[in-house]
């Protein structure tokens, strides 16, 4: 059943997992790997629900490693849409950390994927449009408008700007650099 339009609720996914030894990095926390793999999954979820159809990562514009995790703290993630274009969709990803014996909950990290919808031979489709009911759905949207104009200027500019290797080299002292050409 296709809507015009979905609110921000109807396409909310929650996932906890309890994280295990064999999720960790030589450091003993958990592997960020591990985790960017599970954000993957649930912005898969999240924008799939909301498009009704399969959805594919097209890019990931941050995530931030805020806090380490421990092995036996068990992991939320909430998924949210929080920006629609024509077929694409925004998921901005919240990851806490709860200390099952102190009940501690920690922000761990914050994250936004780029999601496309995807129809019959791989051709990207339509997506419903998003019905925003509060001051905070509101808020995301317009901060993923800004990470929209802000990746489109850094593009710009660096497919503009031209590289003298002769003029930039005086530049590279504050570089922890060694040029061997």
């Amino acid at each position: 059943m296709n809507k015009a339009y979905k609110t921000v609720s109807e396409s909310q996914v929650t996932i906890s997992e309890l994280m295990l030894p064999s999720h960790t990095n030589f450091s003993g926390k958990i592997h960020g790997g591990y985790i960017l793999s599970l954000l993957d999954q649930i912005a898969f979820a999240c924008a799939s629900k909301h498009s009704e159809t399969y959805c594919v990562t097209a890019s990931v514009d941050t995530v931030d490693f805020l806090q380490p995790i421990e092995v036996g703290e068990l992991v939320t993630m909430k998924a949210s849409v929080n920006f629609v274009g024509n077929t694409s969709i925004i998921i901005g990803i919240r990851v806490e950390a709860e200390n099952i014996r102190t009940g501690k909950v920690k922000h761990c990290n914050s994250s936004y994927f780029t999601m496309v919808a995807k129809g019959e031979h791989e051709k990207n489709i339509k997506v419903p449009g998003l019905i925003l009911q509060s001051e905070n759905e509101l808020r995301r949207f317009f901060k993923s408008i800004k990470r929209i104009e802000l990746r489109r200027e850094r593009k710009d500019y660096s497919d503009h700007v031209k590289y003298n290797a002769k003029d930039m080299l005086p530049d590279l002292d504050r570089y922890n650099v060694k040029i061997d050409i």
